[in-house]
This record gives structure tokens, C-alpha cells and sequence, in this order.
């Protein structure tokens, strides 16, 4: 086997949004089979968080759900472009700071919008919303738009690894 595909889920601090992704995505990997052929992290466009676990909402969600949670945030570093195959974007902010930062047309390419991969999502409003300032509601709302947008990323995934075959 060649080497893996990597995604990097990208937020704000790396601690609610973007390892709540990395959480729900690294779990449908191994139930797909693909872990090994599938590697998932997380980060975030601003270090202010760098080294913390996550949030303790997130973490409590996760678990609510069956989940497995675990956590040091990082920020996400331009440099690391060209080791990623997907860099998943949680909002449209992070998506333009992401765009930004890339050093060529490939690594832009790379950058996505999470819920472009959620067939259900209106086009205009694909924005994943930052629950930090509000309740454990905000948490699940959160934790319900990556599970919709799961099976559509994962239809990406085996088509990027379709291409390496």
C-alpha cells in the first residue's frame, strides 16, 4: 500500500468544531475499512488553543454519540499543504483563510467546504457555526451537519484513492 490519504478538518481554535470532524470521520474510516489507507487530523487557523483538549462540550457530545474523543490542538501550518490530499474547511471564513495561505493552485484546490459534501445543505449556507458562545445544543447541531456530510466525504475519499490505483 502506497502512502495514505490525508485530510486535515480545519476551524477556528481546534477545539470544538474541527476535532469533533476529525472524531466522526476517523470512526466512519475504520467502518469502512479504510483505516491505514485513511489518516485524520485536525487543526485550526489560529493558535490561541495550541496544546489544549478540546472543548469539554465537544468532548461531551462525542461520547453522548459514541464517539471516541482525544485531543491536542495545534494551528494549521501552510508548509503542510503539500502532505494533505484534503484540507476540510469548516466554515467560509476558514475556507478564505485557508485559500489564502496556500502557496499554489494545488494546494488551493485542496481546500473544501465540509458541507459541500452534504447533499441536503442549501447552496449559500454551507457554513458549519461556531457553537463555543452557546449550550451543548449547539454542540449536537454541530455533530448533526458533520454526520450528513460524512457519506458524501467518504465518497471523495475512495474516489482519491480510486486515482492512486
Amino acid at each position: 500500500m502506497g502512502d495514505p490519504y490525508r485530510i486535515t478538518f480545519v476551524c477556528t481554535g481546534n477545539i470544538c468544531r474541527s476535532p469533533m470532524a476529525e472524531w466522526v470521520f476517523r470512526r466512519h474510516v475504520e467502518d469502512e475499512g479504510l483505516d491505514g489507507a485513511v489518516e485524520v487530523d485536525s487543526s485550526g487557523t489560529e493558535g490561541w488553543h495550541r496544546g489544549k483538549p478540546a472543548d469539554p462540550r465537544t468532548d461531551a457530545t462525542l461520547v453522548k454519540f459514541g464517539y471516541e474523543t482525544g485531543h491536542a490542538a495545534r494551528p494549521f501550518d501552510a508548509r503542510w499543504f503539500p502532505a494533505y490530499d484534503l484540507v476540510i474547511a469548516l466554515d467560509e471564513d476558514h475556507f478564505r483563510e485557508l485559500r489564502r495561505r496556500a502557496p499554489d493552485e494545488a494546494s488551493r484546490a485542496k481546500v473544501r467546504l465540509l458541507r459541500e459534501f452534504d447533499p441536503d445543505a442549501e447552496a449559500g449556507d454551507l457554513d458549519v457555526p461556531d457553537p463555543y458562545y452557546g449550550g451543548i445544543d449547539g454542540f449536537e447541531d454541530v455533530l448533526a451537519m458533520i454526520e450528513a456530510a460524512t457519506p458524501g466525504m467518504l465518497a471523495e475519499v475512495r474516489r482519491g484513492l480510486d486515482a492512486r490505483a
